[in-house]
């Protein structure tokens, strides 16, 4: 009976240790199966991990990229937009710069115009023997010389007001260098000119006085801006004039005051006529003083070019 028990004990432990055995043999298998399956899984979910990190280094550098490029797209556009705006303006100013231009030139051909208007045509007008001027002709208006610029006293002599500071400016300027020049004969009327003209003929007779004094309509006198000038030492006559200090004085500064001598040597029109003074405008005396020309030389066309500057 005991042996029958143990015999039974041993073959339940027997039957119990090859369970045992069996279930070791099944579970060990599919716990490393899981651990594999887990470790697969794990491998699986790092690969795709690292290809995720990989696309997002991909999407950051293409990002990065796109930022650069949009960054230079940006860059140029603004550049493109300032230049554009940069050569709208800098047209814009040159438009500008040019209709000021315009409206300058048009402004001064009406300045130029205007002042053409205002100044009588007929002050640089060639009068002499074969150019007339109208017996009716009259200076528009005309300033009384004062009597300390006069040779001689009590006389009363004329002048063209414009023209006539500019002759006081220069026997100023002579007395100032201690050269003593006065006023010996200023403006002549038609009608004086007329008898002062049939004075000469009787005294010097008519071929004579032809070869100093205008007839009536052809003198200089009658414009208003021509003067005789007369220095002390010579008698109170125009004779030897020409020989004085007052006379080379004249010659070296008249043109900075707007003066030339009508009538040189050997002119075609008068005598010889040291002491008679034109006041032709600072410009044009100046032009022929540094050109060694004298006015009548002149066409008139190119004289009259400077009558619009003539007071200036």
């Amino acid at each position: 009976m005991l042996k029958d028990k143990i015999k039974f004990f041993f073959n339940q432990t027997i039957h119990h240790e090859v369970i045992v055995a069996l279930l070791f043999f099944l579970i060990i298998p599919s716990i490393a199966f899981g651990f594999w399956l887990g470790y697969k899984s794990v491998e699986g979910l790092s690969n795709q991990i690292t290809s995720l990190s990989k696309n997002v280094d991909e999407i950051e550098f293409k990002l990065a990229s796109t930022t650069i490029e949009i960054a230079e797209n940006i860059n140029k556009t603004q550049l493109s937009l300032s230049e554009a705006i940069s050569k709208e303006k800098e047209d814009t100013n040159q438009k500008f710069s040019n209709f000021e231009n315009e409206v300058g030139t048009i402004s001064g051909t009406v300045t130029s115009l205007e002042k053409l208007s205002k100044t009588d045509p007929e002050l640089l007008q060639k009068y002499s023997k074969v150019f007339f001027l109208n017996e009716h002709f009259s200076p528009a208006r005309l300033a009384q010389i004062p009597e300390q610029y006069n040779y001689f006293e009590k006389r009363n002599y004329q002048f063209y007001d414009k023209a006539w500071p500019y002759l006081q400016n220069m026997l100023n300027k002579a007395k100032s260098e201690n050269v003593e020049l006065y006023v010996y004969s200023a403006f002549r009327s038609f009608d004086t000119q007329e008898a002062l003209k049939s004075q000469y003929a009787i005294t010097y007779g008519s071929g004579t006085a032809n070869q100093f004094s205008a007839d009536q309509g052809y003198s200089e006198h009658q414009l208003g801006t021509t003067v005789d000038l007369i220095t002390t030492g010579i008698d109170g006559t125009l004779s030897g004039f020409d020989e004085t200090n007052a006379y080379s004085w004249l010659l070296q500064n008249a043109h900075k005051f707007g003066f030339v001598l009508s009538y040189p040597e050997n002119n075609d029109y008068y005598m010889y006529e040291p002491w008679h003074w034109r006041f032709v405008g600072v410009k044009l005396a100046t032009y022929l003083k540094n050109n060694n020309k004298h006015f009548y030389d002149l066409d008139q066309r190119e004289i009259d070019e400077y009558l619009i500057s003539i007071f200036d």
